[in-house]
């Protein structure tokens, strides 16, 4: 009797070391996964996996369609790692897996605590399978426009679009933030682990907010940088005016720059004017090694602006081009990367174009019936109009996709949270971003002084800092400097 209840214990227990040698696999090696070299386009190389997961496109549809959702982990090298930590990229519309080309040491660093997963959500790099859509809607080159027309022009190439994406099947409502938190959940039970680490900048600190509401006991702790509240996809417009305070302050520490811009306020609004008056045509040089003439108006240097004064190192340049503008010049807006223009500015004359992903996720994440008569009331007198975010202009035209206002209400959680904010941020600004983590009572605030809106590899005490709330010690230095790019005219 004996020897048979031992030899009965003796199985149950091979069984049960089985599941546990099985589970614990899984968590390793998760189901669509293969071993491969990540190379850098610096030819940096790591070890790793690339993946995929399978998640519905729009989870409130029965009919709705399956989406692979692709990643790349890099496996830990720590030896008391924790719960994977899942790389949230901005845009929205960044692609997580090209981040790794710019973030890579964060991405080495980083796995001494756990492995690290750089995601593609869902509508964006590999992950992307949907159709771009181009407009029949032409923006004249050579003719002045107005405001109202320019926009009219935008919201009917987006009428367009909408129209193409349904007959092509794609359905619209299943890109936003809520379903990318919901795939955060799907990753997280793919990968077999009962906790995840969420790190995120810009839209990934959106899309981070809205999983601690939605998926917060799936969460373990949360490092972000350039928060961008949920009720912050467009941003106030007056704001922009404290910002560039802040960066007058920085100018005045350097004495060529002083003298070049004694006042950046007062250069923009100069030069607006002028162009207001008197649009300036201008030779924008293309790939192909020909150039188009353009008619360079107010409304672009607006545009222009409110991508450039994302970073101290952009603002260099937007600085240099209202300087030569204002001397009666024609700006070389060719020695300035192409990512930094509104879509369109470097090919003047061409349809409009949109991408599904970025233009559904900004329609749904919207705004408040209160934040819209702020944004419409400063941008009478916002040095930028109401330009620093483009889907303002579409407000009423997809409804339909709109997440709501209880959406866009602050989530509260204890759990720990490390947000980095840069001072010269431009895009998404420092009280605005403190305004984001109300209700969120275990956050500890590090301010980066001098930094832009992608400060994450700005100075090696980020990382340090990160080092220090990964390994659960207290951040006592809450305040970090780096330094300034040469603002003088080159």
């Amino acid at each position: 009797m004996s020897f048979t209840f031992n030899l009965h214990f003796l199985k149950v227990f091979l069984f049960l070391s089985l599941l546990v040698g099985t589970t614990t696999t899984h968590a390793k090696s998760p189901v669509n996964e293969e071993a491969f070299t990540f190379t850098t386009w610096n030819k940096q190389t790591a070890e790793g996996y690339k993946g995929f997961f399978e998640v519905i496109e729009n989870r409130s549809n029965p009919e709705s369609r399956s989406l692979k959702l692709h990643y790349v982990r890099f496996p830990t090298t720590g030896k008391k790692s924790g719960p994977p930590i899942i790389y949230l990229a901005g845009g929205p519309g960044g692609s997580g897996i090209m981040a790794v080309n710019y973030r890579f040491d964060m991405f080495m660093a980083l796995r001494e605590y756990g492995d690290v997963i750089a995601l593609d959500q869902r509508g964006t790099g590999r992950s992307n399978d949907l159709p771009h859509c181009e407009s029949r809607q032409v923006v004249p080159a050579l003719k002045k426009t107005t405001d109202s027309q320019y926009i009219e022009y935008h919201r009917e190439a987006l009428r367009e679009c909408l129209a193409f994406w349904h007959q092509k099947g794609v359905d619209l409502a299943g890109y936003n933030t809520l379903e990318n938190s919901r795939d955060l959940k799907a990753l997280k039970q793919h990968l077999g682990v009962e906790k995840i680490v969420l790190w995120g900048t810009s839209y990934g600190s959106h899309l981070a907010l809205a999983a601690i509401r939605e998926i917060e006991d799936s969460i373990d702790r949360v490092i972000l940088s350039s928060a961008e509240g949920l009720d912050q996809t467009v941003k106030l417009p007056a704001r922009t005016g404290s910002y560039l305070d802040r960066l007058q302050l920085a100018l005045d520490q350097q004495p060529a720059a002083k003298v070049a811009y004694p006042d950046i306020k007062v250069l923009i609004d100069r030069v607006h004017t002028k162009l207001e008056r008197a649009p300036v045509k201008i030779h924008i040089p293309q790939r192909e090694g020909h150039t188009l003439e353009y008619l360079l108006q107010r409304r672009d240097m607006q545009q222009i602006a409110s991508a450039f004064i994302a970073d101290p190192k952009s603002v260099a340049h937007l600085l240099g081009f209202y300087r030569t503008l204002d001397l009666g010049h024609v700006p070389a807006f060719d020695r300035v990367p192409r990512r930094y223009f509104p879509d369109g500015f470097l090919s003047p004359g061409s349809p409009i174009s949109l991408s599904a992903m970025p233009t559904a996720i900004d329609i749904a994440s919207g705004i408040s019936t209160q934040r819209k008569s702020e944004v419409k009331e400063q941008a009478k007198t916002a040095l930028l109009s109401d330009y620093l975010n483009f889907s303002y202009h579409y407000d009423g035209l997809a409804e339909q996709l709109d997440l709501g206002d209880a959406f866009r209400s602050n989530p509260h959680s204890n759990i720990p949270i490390l947000l980095f904010s840069g001072t010269l941020d431009g895009r998404t600004y420092i009280e605005s971003q403190q305004e984001a983590m109300a209700g969120l009572s275990n956050a500890t605030l590090v301010t980066v002084e001098n930094a832009g809106h992608n400060l994450f590899m700005a100075s090696p005490e980020i990382q340090d800092t990160i080092n220090s709330f990964m390994e659960g010690r207290p951040i006592e230095k809450t305040t970090l400097t780096v330094d300034l790019p040469d603002f003088s005219p080159q």
